[in-house]
Formats: C-alpha cells, structure tokens, sequence
C-alpha cells in the first residue's frame, strides 16, 4: 500500500466529513473546523506549523525525533483539510512535487524572482 493511497482514503474521509456532504459538525472534529470556515482551519496550520517548529528545536536538544513526525503528521492533517475546503486534493500537491522534481530550488527561485521583476517593470502591457 503507498503513501499515496493513505493520503487519498484519508482525503476522501475529509470530503465526506463537509457539511455539504453531510458531515455534522457536532460529531466530526473536521466538520467543526470545515463549518467554522478557513480562519479556523487556517489558524490550526499555523499553530501546527510552529509545533513542527518547537519539536524540531527539542530533537536538537535530545527529544526523540518521533515528536517532528507526530508534530507534522497533524501540519499534514490540518494542511488537507485547506486542500479539501478549496477544491483540492493530496494528489495536486503530489503532481506539483513531481513537476518540481529536478528542478534546482536555487534557479527555481531566481526565475521566479525575474518574472516578478518583470511583471512590476511592465505592468498592465
């Protein structure tokens, strides 16, 4: 079974967790965040982002590494309940990842800069 497989029955989980879909937002933790709107899921990414944060810096200082993969597993939960209220899928990130692969980061972000640049030095044209 790979990754990609548990990623898109736990997608499908979260699809059928929308209020839209049925979800009850007094009984799924998902339907509660998904009915509360993006500035409630939203606000979870953030403190889970700064949890992967802190358990990295405990690992620099002893903490078992374990704390990173639990802090992110729930970045990770958190990030495909946004994917799922926007219309998007764990298979969209993965697509975007593949696209990337090979792709120096360093030339990546330089020609990003330089289309940015270009777009502000000829707006409207």
């Amino acid at each position: 079974m790979s990754s990609n497989d548990s990623l898109a029955r736990l997608a499908a989980v979260i699809e059928s967790r929308k209020p839209a879909n049925g979800g009850n937002p007094e009984k799924s933790y998902v339907s509660r965040l998904l009915h509360k709107g993006p500035d409630a899921f939203l606000k979870k990414i953030g403190e889970e982002a700064t949890e992967v944060v802190m358990a990295a810096k405990d690992v620099d200082h002893g903490a078992d590494a374990s704390k990173i993969v639990y802090e992110v597993a729930d970045l990770w939960f958190h990030s495909m309940i946004a994917l799922a209220h926007y219309g998007l899928t764990p298979a969209d990130v993965v697509a975007e990842l593949e696209r990337r692969e090979g792709t120096s980061g360093i030339e990546e972000k330089a020609l990003r800069k330089a289309v940015a640049r270009a777009e502000q030095e000829a707006p409207g044209e």
